[in-house]
Parts: structure tokens; sequence; C-alpha cells
């Protein structure tokens, strides 16, 4: 048993300041209390940290292989074609054409090290490099997964593998050469690789499974279905959909409805479905989406680097539509900053400041942490939406209380003042699964990971 102590805690009730924690030797939370004496007087204080606690962050979107390409798709030429998101997508199929499963592990135990020092204990890995370098499948079908499993192990983070479901090359076409490695050819072979995958996910008790579809474009419209209607529904389901103008325009070539439009009318939408970007909707589309009770995955930074466009978040919001963020490229790893982004973006496009509410009134920055928290767990099949509760897993990440925009912060505006001013050096410290992996910004096996992370890169001579 551990017991620490805090500046304060942020709960569904506000701020719990001072705080104390006390956590058994499974790294489950026993009693969080505001009176550092409410606790058997004979238990002592392990630890006192001069830090605010929020609850963990959740990545409810990741490609980790893409770290390694992180920054590298930014030299453009005017003798190539349109640079745009189609461009970036050759770029990204050379990659994932020469990782090894090694590789893959070590580029993503240095992800999910740099996603814990930001505050993230949990994330959502969209996984979809699932054969060898000849489209092969490897002996054990959920070799490369099981590799991500390893990764979120040695990094000490909580992982979703979500094994994607890939099988066309487009709307109507075959796959393409630099897909084979992500090709899944019926929905027989999909339920292998889930099967293989759930089997991977036993080797690490932080480990769940979820299902994914890659995108509309990426699986024939009736094994969509059947994915939606027949496999496990305890499962969140996941999928890229409506992230580009071209993309819309094939579906509705395609099947006579946008991607969105033909999801709701041929699939029962509800709160396991998790529809990542969905960045370019029309008015009925938004309203039926949030209707729905689906969530959306918002990934600002990978959005706005890639040029995909600006959810209509204030429209979905004002029908009740819930969001969570993820990180998906991964050329921004900061939560607060995913945040700061998506609610600029909306303040830019409505000239208002008050972008994260439907009505008039109310903290952005508590608005934000519930929404991003609450949503992003069920991203990956935790519907607990208590921020800190008893038997749960103690996932905190903590701000520095002696930062003078933060030390001289009233509780009412302390949640808005993290989300608006934090940067990376505001963060003291992350606690997963009880365990304190991130300490003064250094994570707990950084030498380690970063070596193996570094030869890594090296010896693909990528960068």
């Amino acid at each position: 048993m551990k017991t620490y102590q805090f500046k304060g805690v942020l709960t569904n009730n506000g701020w719990v300041a001072p705080a104390t924690v006390q956590v058994d030797n499974q790294g489950r939370i026993v009693e969080i209390s505001d009176n550092i004496n409410s606790c058997q007087t004979s238990i002592q204080v392990d630890k006192v940290f001069d830090a605010y606690a929020l609850p963990g962050f959740q990545n409810a979107h990741s490609h980790a292989f893409q770290y390694a390409m992180a920054g590298l798709a930014e030299t453009h030429s005017t003798h190539q074609a349109p640079d745009d998101f189609w461009s970036w997508r050759e770029a990204m199929y050379k990659l994932a054409l020469s990782i090894s499963p090694n590789d893959l592990e070590h580029i993503a135990s240095m992800l999910y090290a740099e996603m814990l020092k930001h505050g993230y204990t949990n994330v959502a890995e969209f996984h979809y490099v699932h054969h060898d370098k000849n489209g092969k499948p490897y002996t054990n079908i959920s070799e490369m997964g099981e590799c991500l499993i390893a990764a979120a192990k040695n990094a000490g983070i909580g992982i979703t593998l979500i094994p994607i479901f890939y099988q066309k090359g487009g709307f109507g076409k075959s796959p393409t050469e630099h897909q084979k490695r992500f090709i899944s050819s019926t929905i027989d072979d999909y339920q292998i690789l889930l099967d293989a995958s759930l089997q991977s996910a036993k080797h690490y008790k932080h480990a769940n499974v979820a299902i994914g579809i890659h995108s509309m474009r990426g699986v024939e419209p009736n094994n969509i279905i059947k994915v939606a209607e027949q496999f496990d529904q305890n499962l969140p389901f996941h999928i890229h959909i409506s992230e580009q103008l071209k993309e819309i325009e094939d579906c509705t070539d395609y099947l006579n409805q946008r991607p969105v439009e033909w999801f709701l009318n041929n699939i029962n939408t509800n709160k396991r479905f998790h529809f990542v970007h969905a960045t370019h909707l029309v008015d009925e589309e938004t309203s039926a989406l949030a209707q729905s009770n689906a969530n959306v995955v918002l990934c600002p930074s990978t959005e706005g680097n890639l040029g995909d466009g600006i959810f209509p978040l204030k429209k979905y919001q004002n029908y009740g539509g819930k969001w969570s963020i993820g990180t998906d490229s991964h050329i921004g790893l900061n939560p607060f900053e995913e945040l700061r982004i998506l609610d600029y973006g909306q303040r830019l496009t409505s000239h208002k400041r008050n972008t994260f509410y439907s009505n008039q009134q109310g903290d952005s920055g508590t608005y934000a942490f519930d929404m991003a928290l609450k949503h992003g767990r069920m991203a990956m099949n935790n519907n607990e939406s208590t921020y800190f509760k008893a038997g749960q897993p103690f996932d905190a990440v903590l701000i520095d209380a002696t930062h003078p925009l933060i030390k001289t912060s009233s509780t009412k505006h302390l949640a808005s003042t993290i989300l608006f001013t934090s940067d990376a050096t505001m963060i003291k410290g992350t606690f997963s699964k009880g365990r304190l992996v991130v300490s003064n910004g250094k994570h707990f096996n950084y030498s380690e990971l970063s070596t193996k992370f570094i030869n890594t890169i090296n010896n693909l001579n990528n960068r």
C-alpha cells in the first residue's frame, strides 16, 4: 500500500484540495480523501507531490509505426503531384513496407513512453500492418499486434489493440501492392486475425481488444454490415470515415450516399461505435450522428498536418454529440495541445470564443477534460465515468503546482488555466496503473527504449 499527497485532485465534482490517494500493491485506488489525516493515522504518506492530479488522458486513435516518419513529409516539390493526404499516404506506405516486428516494437515502445510523458495513460492502437514484408501471414497471425502489446508493456501504458479489417484498395477496387501487408481478403480471415489478437492480449494484464474497419473504401459494404452486426457486440467498433473529400466523392459514386449517411442508414449505430475524423459532414449527417449516440474521435494535430479540414464540432455539440481525442500519425503528442487546436479551429471559423459548449455558460477546461476522458475510455471498452474510483487503476497526470500561473489560480479557474496555458514543462509526472512511470519529465525506462529506437531508425535509414 502506498499513500500519496497532492495539492489537489480533479474529480467529477470538482477539485479535492488538498488530497491524499491510497493505492494498493496492484496499482488500484483504495481511497481518495480531502483530509490528510482522515486515513488511519498510523498510515504514513509515502510521497508528497507539489502538483495537481488530473485523470490520465486517453489516446483514442494511434498508428504507432507512423511515429518513425513524423516530420518527414514536409519537403515539397513543384515537380510532383499535388501535395495532399494522398501524396502523404505514399510516404506512409513506403515505411509500412519496410518495418520488421522488432522494428515495430522498438518504435512503439519509444512512442508510448513519449505519450506517458505527455500525460496519456491508455492508447487505442488502430493497427493494420499485419503481415510480413511479402504480404504473407506470420505463423503467429497477430505477430505484429503482439509486438505492439509488448511495447505497451515495456512503456507501462494501457493498450487497446484494434486489429483492422482492410480488404480493398478503394471502392470496388482490388488492393494495391503497397497495401499487401494490411489485407484480410475475407471476413473469415478477419475473424481469425481478431481471435489471434484476443489471445495476444492475454500476455499483458493492461491490454484488451476492439474491432476495427479501416474505412468505407477499405472494406466491401456488406462485410462492414456483417462485422458491425455479427461480431462481438461487447467490443468497441472503430472506423476511419469522411476524412477526405475524394473519399466522399468516390463513396457517393459507388453507393449513391455519403459515407456517414450510408453507415447510419445501414447499421444500427450506438455508443460502441467510434467514427475517426468524420471531418466532412453535411448538417443532416451531423445531427444524425450525434443522435445515434456514436462517438467521434478527433485528431486535431494530424488533421491539421494532413490538411484534412475542420470537423463541425459546434454544430455536433449543439445536437448532443460526444467526442474524444487521438494523436493518429503522432506529429503532435500533447493532449492539451490537441484540445486547444480543436477549440481554436472552431473559434476561427465561428468567430466566437465559447465553442466547447452548446449553451453559454460553463468552464471550457473542465468540459474538455470530461469529454475526452469519458469517451476516450469508451473507445477502449471502459465505460467507467468516475474520474478516480476505488478499485480502478490509479492513472493520473501531474501538473506542477509551483508554476506561477498555476500557483496563483483559484480552483474555479484551475482547469482552464491548465488547458489553455500549459506546455510540456508543466507536466511534473505521470502515474500509470498505480506506478509513477514518468517523474520530472523522464520516463523510467527512457535510456533503454531510446537506445533501441535510435538503432532501429538508423537501420531503417528513413530519416
